[in-house]
């Protein structure tokens, strides 16, 4: 490879596959993206085309290796991906057996139910509640009802997207220890998934991947793809990857990504996560050769797609930004107060049948109260999560805010008013696809360690600051509980 060394990410998310092209001070020389279909055959029920993602994925990363001058300038791929999304292909013919079934799906409610007596066990090894979010559950979902996945015998692969798009990418079947550490497979410090887990679920541990390290020499792209073998150094996945784009590499640190749902985690160094109401514990990162490390995490469902179900469904706003607008156009919410659980309620509450609702609609509701109603709805469950966190003796000094809803100033400031903290946001919200760009630089050696690498990719933030808003808090959030608890 001649000139700079150049570091490719692919960064696999719910609604759109993206790939960028970053050098080693961070900054971004190309970009492509790709929209995914969300397809809802039914209410709570969510699914992917693993074909189309794949397809969608390697037009992106065609696009921008073509713009770097070839396979030849690339020092190394790093991998980021929604998580918990579950594959089911046939490895000989490469094909997926059944549509992916998304993290947001929830058609596996009733065997969480059906397996509740062993929730503390499961808790307790794999940091995880029991919850159709998960992708053990969806495994024998497709087990049961797919013909195909059930035919498949010993060609049966299972996977989360990370393991579909290596498969495609390098021939081999792998998981990173982040993505694997979201299965209900794994005991926290385990290095491949767990049989009796395994049994429980009804999985055959043979149709698993192999577990690696996030960070290391993963594999070689297959040199037929792009024109030559990229090597693989990086892959993580995305809530744990923006942790690191956002420099949260010390236990306390704290990010909160705002995309499709609304995830914080908080780093907490090498330590295994003790159980914590409410919240999960989960792998934060493992460089290879190094111990891994932990995080605790607090999940919500739904955050970016309740403003893109107000514009795509409701046709209330025209445009995701419009909502600031809407937002700052009105005094308060004048009394409305809306509950986002269109695919459940994930952290704190953990309500997977629970539905969305909107009280206090009157004849002087506009669809400004409603706007407002929605991004306050964001900053009410981060609130909630902010105390939970504290409960379990992790609390936030500051928050670092980053995703595509963060560039909503109305809701950072909404958010450092709700939580009482200062509020972060980088001048690059894109952390998710900087976090895998860092990893893969410390696993393809272009620095010695996360800090350093950090340091020299990380950019500036801009800092919202509290305001003394007690008694617009309290009320705020009453409504907000009264909500919850009705649920």
């Amino acid at each position: 490879m001649s000139g700079e060394p150049l570091i490719l990410v692919l960064d696999s998310g719910t609604s759109s596959t993206r790939a960028f092209l970053y050098d080693t001070a961070g900054r971004i020389h190309g970009q492509a993206s790709r929209p995914i279909t969300q397809h809802y055959p039914a209410p709570g029920l969510v699914e992917h085309d693993a074909d189309e993602i794949w397809t969608q994925s390697r037009a992106c990363l065609a696009e921008v290796i073509a713009a770097a001058g070839g396979a030849s300038r690339i020092a190394a791929l790093g991998l980021t991906n929604q998580r918990e999304t579950l594959v089911a292909w046939d490895r000989r013919t490469g094909r997926p057996l059944a549509r992916a079934i998304v993290w947001q799906d929830r058609r596996t409610a009733d065997t969480c139910d059906a397996l509740r007596g062993h929730e503390p066990e499961i808790e307790r090894r794999t940091g995880l509640r029991l919850d159709p979010y998960f992708s053990a559950t969806k495994m024998a979902w497709l087990l049961e009802h797919g013909e195909a996945v059930r035919s498949a015998g010993d060609a049966l692969a299972f996977g989360t997207i990370d393991s579909w798009l290596l498969f495609n990418l390098t021939g081999d079947h792998l998981s990173d220890v982040s993505n694997a550490s979201r299965t209900l497979l794994l005991d926290l410090d385990g290095t491949a998934f767990a049989e009796d887990l395994c049994d429980l679920f009804a999985v055959p541990r043979a149709a698993l991947p192999r577990i690696v390290p996030t960070a290391g020499p993963l594999g070689t792209l297959k040199p037929a793809l792009f024109g030559g073998a990229i090597p693989l150094t990086a892959s993580i996945g995305d809530q744990q990857s923006a942790t690191v784009g956002q420099g949260c590499l010390s236990p306390g640190d704290t990010k909160l990504t705002l995309g499709t749902g609304a995830f914080v985690l908080t780093n907490l160094g090498p330590g295994r996560p003790a159980p914590a109401a409410g919240l999960l514990g989960t792998v934060l990162h493992q460089v290879a050769g190094h111990p891994r490390h932990h995080a605790l995490e607090g999940s919500v469902f739904v955050a970016g797609s309740l403003v893109k179900w107000l514009r795509d469904n409701l046709g209330l706003v025209a445009s995701a930004a419009e909502t600031a607008e809407l937002a700052a156009s009105v005094p308060d919410n004048g009394g409305v107060t809306l509950l986002p659980a269109l695919s459940g309620l994930g952290a704190p509450y953990w309500k997977p049948d629970a539905t969305a609702a909107i009280t206090g609609l009157t004849f002087a509701a506009t669809r400004a109260h409603l706007a407002r109603a929605a991004l306050e709805s964001v900053s009410h469950q981060m609130a909630d999560l902010a105390a939970a966190f504290a409960a379990a003796d992790a609390p936030w000094t500051r928050l670092r805010l980053d995703g595509g809803m963060s560039a909503n100033d109305w809701l950072a400031q909404d958010l450092a008013d709700m939580c009482r903290l200062p509020v972060h946001r980088p001048a690059d919200v894109e952390t998710t696809a900087r976090g895998a760009a860092i990893m893969a630089a410390v696993g393809a050696g272009l620095y010695p360690d996360l800090e350093q690498a950090a340091a020299a990719m990380t950019p500036a933030t801009h800092r919202f600051e509290p305001r003394d808003l007690a008694s617009q808090r309290a009320s705020r959030l009453g409504a907000w509980r009264a909500l919850v608890e009705r649920a």
